[in-house]
């Protein structure tokens, strides 16, 4: 009998997954038959299936089998948990959304709701779930593992849509007239060394970069601290590594620099430049700092620095942070940040399908934060402010320059 059933597990595996549930139960009743006395238990160890199914199987074949039409009998099976328990769905909404499915007093108000803890709570409240189960109630009544979404702009200011308007046509008219017009911010300030960065990347399976466990910065090292200027009609990016105080002194130091190293080749007719801002940060609208160092930079350039700043709240839109800052933040996941020389080139060789290209460069000096700006000094600043806003809309004049002789 032992090689008979050496010969059915081999017969078995073969054909197993070509049947369903009932042809495999009448195929191990026909081989239980076939075999005589002790074939039963010999079918049952070479299937795995149990005695009392083996002996159904061979009671199906001996009866009228073409009656069953299915795997299972009519009715045959486990049955569904709404079936045996049709209050559960109901339960089981309020336990997820207790605010407003009436049930405040909801031992999960205050946690987070896994389908562990549902479970738990379901089975406490007299109906006991599966994790699995609960989960398929969950999809079956429209719910889905979802994270939290910045949507809520908090109190928006009445000249909001107003001012997205003023912008937008002082771009177009900059662009049409083919002078530059860019988006500047500060990108979130990274720390530098051996320490885990969100994200993942291909890497040898059983081989991820290793990270510090801790994420105590290096006080020698410090953070490195990416502004950025992206040329909206070029779809160029430059980014300025710093590694001191993010300040207005080094926000327009990196306007300088991408005039410098970039802007003038690109646009040496141009007289104008627009510059769209967040209201805050470095580059806010109420920096004294901000304003002189913008008058430093028109004298030194001869450009007619105009300056548009997005109402208060709506900083995601700026261009700069969807068209750039996420690019960047793409390229560089799962990487750690291990020097601020590792953090360039991870920049700088940012790109898209859509033609972003981006140069970074490393800037290692200091702007000391606190510095005051007196009256005198904001008042030798050539600005002009606009008649829609001039709060958020301004221009910064250079002093006229004196005309040369033939």
């Amino acid at each position: 009998m032992g090689g008979d059933e050496a010969t059915l597990t081999e017969k078995f595996s073969v054909m197993w997954p070509h049947l369903d549930e009932r042809q495999r139960r009448l195929l191990v009743g026909a081989e239980a038959r076939s075999l005589g006395r002790g074939g039963m238990t010999a079918a049952a160890r070479a299937s795995g299936l149990s005695l009392p199914t083996v002996r159904k199987a061979m009671r199906e074949l001996a009866g009228d089998a073409a009656s069953l039409t299915g795997a299972r009998r009519p009715g045959g099976g486990r049955k569904r948990l709404v079936a045996v328990d049709p209050q559960v769905p109901a339960v089981l909404e309020r336990l997820v959304d207790p605010d407003t499915r009436g049930d405040p007093e909801s031992p999960l108000r205050w946690t987070t709701k896994s389908t562990r803890q549902l479970s738990r709570a379901l089975g406490a409240a007299g109906h006991p779930a599966s994790r699995n189960r609960v989960a398929e109630l969950l999809h079956a009544a429209g719910y889905s593992l979802q994270g939290n979404r910045k949507t809520i702009e908090g109190r928006q200011h009445p000249d909001r849509d107003a001012q997205f308007g003023y912008i937008n046509r002082l771009a177009a008219v900059h662009l049409t007239a083919g002078w530059p017009v860019v988006s500047v911010d500060t990108k979130k300030k990274e720390l530098v060394g051996e320490f885990q960065n969100p994200g993942r990347q291909w890497r040898p399976k059983g081989r991820p970069v290793k990270a510090t466990v801790h994420d105590f910065p290096d006080p020698a090292v410090g953070k490195a601290v990416p502004y950025g200027v992206y040329d909206i009609g070029a779809n160029e990016g430059f980014v300025s590594v710093g590694q001191d105080g993010d300040t207005a002194a080094f926000a327009v130091q990196t306007l300088r620099r991408w005039w410098q190293a970039v802007g003038q080749g690109a646009y040496p007719q141009a007289r104008r430049l627009l510059v769209c801002a967040d209201a805050g940060g470095s580059n806010g609208y109420r920096l004294r700092l901000w304003k002189v160092e913008l008058a430093r930079l028109a004298e030194e350039t001869g450009l007619k620095i105009t300056v548009c700043h997005f109402p208060p709240g709506t900083s995601k839109w700026n261009k700069i942070e969807h068209r750039l800052f996420a690019q960047i933040t793409s390229n560089w996941r799962g990487e750690p940040l291990t020097s601020h020389e590792v953090i360039v080139d991870l920049i700088g060789a940012t790109t898209t399908e859509t033609g972003l290209r981006v140069r970074a460069e490393r800037d290692t000096g200091t702007y000391p934060r606190g510095i005051k700006v007196s009256d005198e000094q904001l008042a030798a600043v050539r600005l002009q402010r606009h008649h829609f806003h001039g709060d958020w809309n301004y221009t910064v004049r250079p002093r006229p320059r004196p005309a040369t002789r033939a």
